[in-house]
């Protein structure tokens, strides 16, 4: 394996494009430690839930923006 001249500089481009595709792939299939994963949506779901649950919206504010959602 010739680690000098073009060869080498070809090699290193393509071990960094390696080790940059593995970690693409490993971020893009990971949930970053939340459960359920449905992204935004579900985010947005889940905030309205906390805001429900420490009272800032009442239940029918709830059920609107809830169904807006799209959720359950």
């Amino acid at each position: 394996m010739m680690w000098y001249g073009a060869g080498g500089w070809w090699m290193l481009v393509f071990l960094a494009g390696v080790i940059l595709l593995v970690v693409w792939g490993v971020r893009a299939t990971s949930d970053g430690g939340r459960s359920g994963g449905g992204g935004a949506r579900s985010r947005g779901l889940e905030i309205l839930e906390e805001r429900f649950a420490r009272g800032e919206i009442d239940r029918e504010e709830f059920e609107q923006r809830r169904s807006a959602l799209g959720g359950r």
